[in-house]
């Protein structure tokens, strides 16, 4: 057979963020192929709902209430981890503005969020999957979830370029020294996606009109989208993809 199967049962992944939008949507899509779930957010209740959905579908669920941000609460999370195949770097966030009028609270917030979380987050799953029994017959894989913004510029989106640009740059340096551990690292680089946090954006019609407009395929990605893509990055389908990203874009790089 030359077809590799998009399953990843049996293994754990941990999915950051994964209350609501594409985290939810990539924790569910994970034990639909057989995963048990790490699910960290910082909302209990939005967890919870989650956790159901997975139990629905057999495969086990372990919830944290945890601002990544917070290297404290990060800390105190992965030292009740033993184990651990799958990590999908996904907790993030956005403020828009001109250049010239970035508040420097809301540059620390975006950049603590998006490169120094996701960084630390990485490392502390990275230790747990070197210190997990059979590590090294056994792949391992880390998505962290980028951006088209992190391949192109973006008006009132300088400081998200910065973050994502960034979230490049580490993926390209994690996969060069976590090689030889059998560990993969990659990452995904969405579109505009019908989440929460861009529905709020979204208000704006003249601006969402304009997003869809430089959408060769002419329409927006859904979290499904996203999540199928995260479990192919999961499973031993794409053992041979590291230090690459998996552009979802409908064109928009394209151009």
């Amino acid at each position: 057979m030359y077809l590799q199967k998009f399953e990843v049962k049996n293994k754990t992944a941990l999915v950051t963020g994964a209350g609501k939008g594409i985290g939810k949507a990539s924790a569910i899509a994970l034990a639909e192929a057989g995963a048990d779930l790490i699910i960290v957010s910082r909302t209990l209740n939005d967890l919870n709902k989650v956790k159901k959905q997975i139990n629905k579908l057999k495969r086990k669920c372990t919830v944290f209430e945890c601002d990544v941000s917070n290297a404290a609460e990060v800390k105190s999370v992965f030292k009740q981890i033993n184990s651990l195949d799958i990590l999908v770097n996904n907790a993030g966030t956005n403020r828009p503005d001109h250049f010239t009028k970035i508040k420097k609270e809301d540059m620390d917030y975006v950049v603590d969020l998006n490169i120094k979380a996701a960084f630390h987050v990485a490392q502390m799953a990275t230790k747990v999957m070197l210190n997990s029994k059979n590590r090294k017959n056994k792949g391992r894989s880390i998505i962290n979830i980028s951006s088209q913004l992190g391949k192109v510029g973006a008006p009132l989106r300088s400081v998200y370029n910065m973050t994502k640009f960034g979230i490049e740059g580490l993926t390209r340096g994690m996969s060069l020294d976590l090689a030889k551990n059998n560990i993969r690292v990659n990452t995904i680089c969405p579109t505009f996606v019908e989440t929460p946090l861009v529905k709020n954006f979204f208000k704006d019609k003249k601006f969402k009109k304009a997003m869809i407009d430089n959408i060769p395929l002419g329409r927006l990605a859904t979290d499904s989208d996203i999540a199928t893509a995260v479990v192919y990055l999961a499973s031993n389908a794409s053992s041979m993809i590291t230090g690459s990203s998996l552009v979802i874009d409908g064109g928009w790089t394209a151009k």
